[in-house]
């Protein structure tokens, strides 16, 4: 079980501040965002446990998550790096796991470093 660190309450309206922010083309508060990160961070790390996967998305969060071969030191073999707005839209259902690799605004590296199967997270009127 993932540990929590954000409030579901707390992270649930961050996340909806942020996506209603990015669909009416405004900025997300540097603390809105921040929270809506983690949160979903967490809840990945919640629905897919494991250590075989590092998702970063600087400079907010990192998680591990995917079961498989634990990582102890070093470079984990399995990366997920992009950026705040990429994430929540992934997370969200507003950009396709494949879409956002092939456009270069996902980098992902190792044999395990696809999130298809568990995105979108959450679902949101696009």
């Amino acid at each position: 079980m993932a540990r929590r660190r954000v409030p579901a309450p707390d992270g649930e309206s961050a996340l909806r501040a942020a996506l209603a922010a990015s669909a009416a083309g405004t900025k997300t508060d540097r603390n809105t965002l921040a929270t809506a990160v983690r949160f979903t961070l967490e809840e990945l790390a919640e629905r897919a446990p494991g250590n075989s996967v590092e998702v970063r998305v600087p400079p907010f969060g990192v998680t591990q998550c995917v079961a498989g071969p634990r990582h102890t030191r070093g470079t984990p073999p399995n990366v997920i790096e992009t950026n705040a707005a990429t994430w929540l839209a992934l997370v969200s259902g507003g950009q396709s796991w494949d879409d956002a690799v092939a456009a270069g605004k996902v980098a992902a590296s190792g044999l395990r470093a696809d999130l298809s199967q568990w995105l979108p997270l959450f679902r949101a009127a696009h």
